[in-house]
């Protein structure tokens, strides 16, 4: 199950969450309304890390992988959504519709990097 790491800091007018699992890291942007402006979901360990991230304007991207779905998406997006469970209902109403209009096809996704490197903020926490 993911798990919240708290005192993320935020940014102007967003506030920043992470959501966290030994498989899986979401980082959240939100409005003071709640609403999810941003995400990455980062999956996989070491070297083999990807990232879908999307952005409520610039769309997705995949980092770590080529543009085409991974074909392992079925199990991941499975294996997410019973992680996201305690999530808050509306991060992970978002994040879910997302991976499934990714994964539909309906919106293409550019991969920009070979590699998702995260932020130093981003680094995963102790175990």
């Amino acid at each position: 199950m993911l798990r919240e790491i708290e005192g993320i800091a935020d940014e102007p007018r967003t506030r920043r969450r992470w959501f966290h699992n030994e498989y899986f890291d979401l980082f959240v942007w939100q409005t003071d309304e709640g609403d999810v402006t941003l995400f990455q979901l980062c999956y996989g360990i070491g070297a083999s890390e990807r990232a879908l991230v999307w952005h409520r304007t610039g769309g997705f991207f995949h980092d770590g992988a080529g543009p085409a779905k991974p074909p392992e998406a079925d199990k991941i997006v499975a294996r997410f959504e019973v992680a996201a469970q305690p999530l808050p209902l509306s991060v992970r109403q978002t994040v879910s519709e997302r991976i499934r209009e990714y994964l539909t096809g309906e919106q293409p996704a550019a991969a920009r990097r070979k590699r998702f490197r995260r932020e130093d903020w981003q680094k995963r926490p102790a175990a």
